[in-house]
């Protein structure tokens, strides 16, 4: 069975939807599973022996770029000669329906009542019915399990094994991380400033961790803000740029990861990493909580189909609740 999933953007709704190839391949061994992703997240999937292709477009640029998108409708076309048995469209979106379109004939996707963008549901041909506020990784795995005649549980999602893959990282890592002390990450960055933990409050949590706390970074303000939290404390180190090979490298060594929700604190589920995801304006359903992978959330309401860009809640989690999170799940990988 060829089966070629569209999942374009961007790095933690990836992760999310990973989860399932291990599944998949499990019922189906045989299978060829191409996946579709903008170019900038290739990376991400590279090395996992779940996936046969990576098919890579780059719709984002397209938009500022007249004709381009007539570029990436051919490319789609030409990657749709290895007709596919299945396509199915894990985004959810109306670009990322018509993309799968284009890729395939049989085409599933989630219904218009438990889709972002109802009229994307008017190009499948099999339709997965899960409530939009569900958990994130249920709708994920259902979207991707249903087509194709079985479902995932809860059970074997807190079961899961390891599925981000990767090889020698371009950073010597051995340079920052410590034998003596615990080696934490800290994610201090994200799509939306509303959606970021004060950086003087990650400092107040490092400082009272007295551990090596690692800051990595995605952008130039990133990296200027890690700096200056850096000068505040003698137990945090700003690494150099990485790579998305480099990031599931280094997150798969260290102890523990604190953060924002974003995309490499999701990569830190996906590598069975210890983890604690700050939230503020997004909803907590956008993960899973284990026995390592935790998750605060601010007080604000919030609603999944209307988020508020202007919610700044996560401000008011307090250090103190970051640190006895944080001292529990150490003492939980000393055991």
């Amino acid at each position: 069975m060829k089966i070629a999933i569209v999942k374009l953007s961007a790095l933690g709704d990836i992760v999310h939807a990973m989860v399932a190839l291990q599944f998949i391949k499990a019922r189906f061994p045989d299978s060829q599973i191409d996946w579709l992703v903008e170019a900038r997240f290739a990376d991400l999937l590279q090395d996992n022996p779940h996936i046969s292709n990576i098919l890579t477009v780059n719709l984002k640029a397209a938009k500022s770029h007249k004709f381009a998108i007539f570029n990436e409708i051919k490319t789609v076309k030409q990657y749709a000669q290895a007709n596919y048995d299945l396509v199915i469209d894990a985004q959810g979106l109306l670009k990322s329906a018509i993309t799968a379109k284009f890729l395939g004939k049989n085409v599933a996707g989630f219904d218009k009542h438990s889709i972002r963008e109802s009229l994307a549901s008017l190009f499948y041909k099999q339709k997965v019915a899960c409530a939009y506020d569900a958990n994130t990784i249920d709708r994920n795995c259902a979207v991707l399990a249903e087509p194709l005649g079985f479902s995932i549980s809860s059970d074997e999602i807190l079961n899961k094994k390891p599925f981000l893959f990767f090889h020698e990282p371009s950073v010597d890592f051995s340079h920052f991380l410590q034998r003596n002390l615990k080696n934490i990450v800290f994610v201090i960055g994200s799509t939306w400033a509303s959606r970021n933990y004060p950086a003087e409050k990650f400092v107040q949590v490092a400082n009272a961790l007295q551990q090596n706390c690692l800051l990595i970074w995605g952008n130039e303000s990133e990296r200027e803000a890690a700096e200056t939290m850096a000068a505040k404390s003698e137990f945090i180190r700003v690494l150099p740029a990485l790579n998305l090979n480099d990031l599931k490298a280094l997150l798969s060594q260290v102890d523990l990861v604190i953060g924002n929700d974003t995309g490499p604190t999701h990569i830190a589920w996906g590598l069975n990493t210890p983890s604690i995801t700050l939230f503020g304006c997004t909803p907590i359903s956008r993960v899973y909580q284990t026995q390592i992978n935790k998750v605060l959330k601010s007080s604000s309401m919030v609603n999944p189909r209307k988020l508020n860009k202007r919610d700044y809640s996560i401000k008011d989690i307090p250090p103190k609740e970051i640190v006895e999170m944080a001292n529990t799940l150490l003492q939980l990988g000393t055991c």
